[in-house]
This record gives structure tokens, C-alpha cells and sequence, in this order.
């Protein structure tokens, strides 16, 4: 691999941006890719995916190249250089690499490779957690497993189209997909690429949604002519698959305090052709409590800390803090109340989060169980989903019916 000297120092602009100022990685690549319309699909992939490697490996790779934050642009070219040489790509004769220490990072490399917060480059409280939660052993692997690129994986959408018709108009545009084992309607691309210029996108034929999040709609069993209320919404990748298994026929509510997540839903139903979704800002406690004792299934995708996902999203290990966590289970156990009263007798419930950790999952129902709200449910079924034995997103989800 040659590397390109304006590839090069967009990446490092982008690592600044991220490192520096705090910024969301995805938010910062995708205006990074904008800067130079000449550019190809190769050198915007060279970008992303280094800039992506880097931020993952944030913590070994400065502690390798004996830098510390706030980085300057030099601590930026070291930390590159160390990304170089791990990766085997040669590096130019340019003044930012000059006298680089080839020898010393893989000799550091291979000493620090032998503790698990460096070799899978997480924070020390992390790392505690953790262990504290799953175990060594569990979380050895799943941190591990998390540390992988995540594959981009797609959902067919139903409604439009099979599994197998999808896969033959992508390969008509030239994108090869594998069929998932177990996964209904997932396909997996066999190369990254940008699927969202595709035609077979464009006419609303799939979502791209992670094999392990196409689990939750489906743990929800619902039937064509439910009323179902999805009450965190965001911008509907679940509630799309509900629509899909409800094959357009009854009502979906979905609920969300962020009103421009909810615009983005409506303009992902449309393309979708999914015509039985309804949006409602929660902008007061009126919003739920009309809906009270109405539904014969809500799903509660609860905000969480997001650790079954690192793997797409590798700067939340640098963002997340003990303290925001602490909050949102607080948070979670809130809602679960709230939210479970929006459940007619003899409907269910699902509680999904996408963390691994069972303060945030398991733990949270016992406690929900035993509150006032709780006490009218029980617990049916609950999944967890690890990294390290599925390949895809971590995912913890639970089934309950009120009596």
C-alpha cells in the first residue's frame, strides 16, 4: 500500500477533531469525505477505515508512542506511524516520519500486548466493570470480540421484497451478499462498501440493521392488526422491522423525545412503504399516559451504555464515563415503570438494550419485577446475545406479559 500525502494528513485532521475536540467519530468521517470530490471509493474507504482503526486503538497506540491527550498534530503522526508499522504498510520518506522507531513499538507492542485493557485498548474503569460483571473469562472474549470491525449487515424488507430477490438485484449493482444462518431476512455484504447509492436502497428494499438488532422486533411476536407502541423509537430501525412483520395491517405508535429522530423515521417509512407507522413526540407526560392500558405489545429499546455495539461505534469507549452510567440505569428502571403501564392485560412487553453488562439487562428486570409496576407482569423469556459467540452486536432482551 502507497499512502497518499492528502489521504494521510485528512485523517489525521479527522483523528484531531475527534480526539481534540470531542466530536462523534461517524459525524467527523462523513464531512471529512466531503472535502475532495476526486476522491474514489477506494481513498474514501482508506480514510474511514484508518481513521475508524485508529480511534480503536486509541489507548495502545499512544501508550506505544509514548504521547498523551490533548495530542498535538506531531503525537497525531506518531500515533500513525505506530498504526504503519502494526499493520505492515510501508512507510514514506516524508519530515512527519523521519527517524521512526520501528523496533521499539513492535518490542512495546509485544509487552503491552500482554495486558488486556492496552491489547484491547479500553479505559481502566472499563475494564474493571467488565470483569466485575461478567467474569474474566467472559469478558476477555467479548471485549476481544468487540474490537472487530462490525460486518455491514441488511435486512430485506418484507414488505417490498424477498431475502433471495435482494441478493440478486444487489449482485445485478454489483455487490455480493451471503445468506445468515437463523437470520430470516438478513444478508451480509461481502465486501464494505457505500450501499445507500444503490437503486435496490433507493426503492426501499432493506434497512441496514445488525443481525443481532433484527432479533428484537422478532422476540416481540407480534400479529398483523396489533396495536404496538415502540416508545424509544429514535430514527426506527425496529419499528420498520415490526411494520414489515405486521405486514402493514394494524397500528404502530412510535414514540420518541427526540422529534428529529422521529422526522427521519417518517421519511424511512416512506421509502419503506410502511404505511402503519404513527410518530409522537413524548413532549409531556400526557403523551404516555393516554396511552395507558392500550397496547397489546410494547417494545422499550432503552437507552443503555451502548457496549454491545463498540465494535461500530469504537469512540464510545473513549466517551462513555462510570458516572453517565450510573445515570442511565436509573433511567432504565424509570421508563421500564412508566412505559410498562402502556401495556393492555394480557399483553407483552419487551425490554431490549444494546449492552452486555447485566446491571443494565437481567438485573434490571428483577428490580422492575419487584416495583409497583412490575408486580402486575412476569417474565416469559429473556436472550442474551455476547459478541464473542454470535459475530454480530451484543444484545440483551426480555420477554414479559401482563397478568
Amino acid at each position: 500500500m502507497r499512502l497518499h500525502r492528502n489521504l494521510v494528513f485528512a485523517t489525521i485532521d479527522a483523528l484531531s477533531e475527534i480526539f481534540n475536540d470531542g466530536k462523534y467519530a461517524d459525524k467527523v468521517i462523513e464531512k471529512t469525505l466531503k472535502r475532495d470530490k476526486r476522491w474514489g471509493s477506494r481513498d474514501r474507504s482508506f480514510i474511514a477505515e484508518t481513521t475508524y482503526d485508529i480511534v480503536r486503538w486509541k489507548r495502545l497506540y499512544a501508550e506505544i508512542a509514548e504521547v498523551k491527550e490533548p495530542f498535538s498534530r506531531e503525537d497525531l503522526f506518531r500515533m500513525f506511524t505506530v498504526w504503519c508499522v502494526l499493520r505492515g504498510v510501508k512507510l514514506p520518506d516524508w519530515p512527519q516520519f523521519e527517524k521512526a522507531p520501528v523496533r521499539r513499538i513492535k518490542g512495546k507492542f509485544d509487552e503491552l500486548s500482554k495486558i488486556r485493557k492496552y491489547r484491547e485498548s479500553i479505559p481502566d474503569w472499563m475494564d474493571q466493570l467488565g470483569e466485575k460483571e461478567l467474569g474474566e473469562k467472559i469478558w476477555t472474549q467479548e471485549i476481544h470480540a468487540l474490537n472487530n470491525q462490525a460486518p455491514v449487515v441488511l435486512r430485506a424488507n418484507k414488505l417490498k421484497t424477498t431475502t433471495e430477490e435482494l441478493a440478486k438485484k444487489l449482485l445485478d449493482e454489483g455487490f455480493e451478499t451471503s445468506n445468515l444462518r437463523n437470520y430470516p431476512e438478513a444478508l451480509e455484504l461481502k465486501e464494505r462498501a457505500n450501499i445507500f447509492k444503490t437503486k435496490a436502497f433507493q426503492d426501499g428494499l432493506f434497512e441496514v440493521q445488525d443481525a443481532s438488532s433484527q432479533r428484537v422486533a422478532e422476540f416481540l411476536n407480534v400479529q398483523p392488526g396489533m396495536r404496538v407502541v415502540d416508545t424509544c423509537a429514535g430514527a426506527g430501525g425496529k419499528t420498520l422491522h415490526l411494520a414489515a412483520l405486521m405486514q402493514n395491517k394494524g397500528q404502530i405508535i412510535a414514540l420518541d423525545i427526540y422529534g428529529n429522530k422521529l422526522k427521519e423515521l417518517k421519511r424511512r417509512a416512506k421509502r419503506a412503504g410502511a404505511h402503519n407507522v404513527e410518530t409522537r413526540d413524548i413532549d409531556s407526560t400526557k403523551v404516555i399516559k393516554k396511552l395507558y392500558g392500550s397496547a397489546d405489545r410494547v417494545l422499550i429499546d432503552a437507552p443503555c451504555s451502548g457496549l454491545g455495539v463498540l465494535s461500530r461505534n469504537p469512540d464510545a469507549k473513549w466517551k462513555l464515563q462510570p458516572e453517565f452510567l450510573e445515570k442511565i440505569k436509573e433511567t432504565q428502571l424509570e421508563i421500564l415503570e412508566k412505559y410498562s403501564k402502556i401495556v393492555k392485560n394480557g399483553g407483552k412487553l419487551v425490554y431490549a438494550t444494546c449492552s452486555i453488562l447485566p446491571s443494565e439487562n437481567e438485573k434490571q428486570v428483577q428490580k422492575f419485577l419487584k416495583t409497583e409496576a412490575g408486580q402486575d407482569f412476569i417474565l416469559m423469556k429473556e436472550k442474551k446475545i455476547l459478541s464473542s459467540a454470535s459475530g454480530y452486536d451484543g444484545f440483551y432482551m426480555a420477554l414479559l406479559e401482563k397478568k
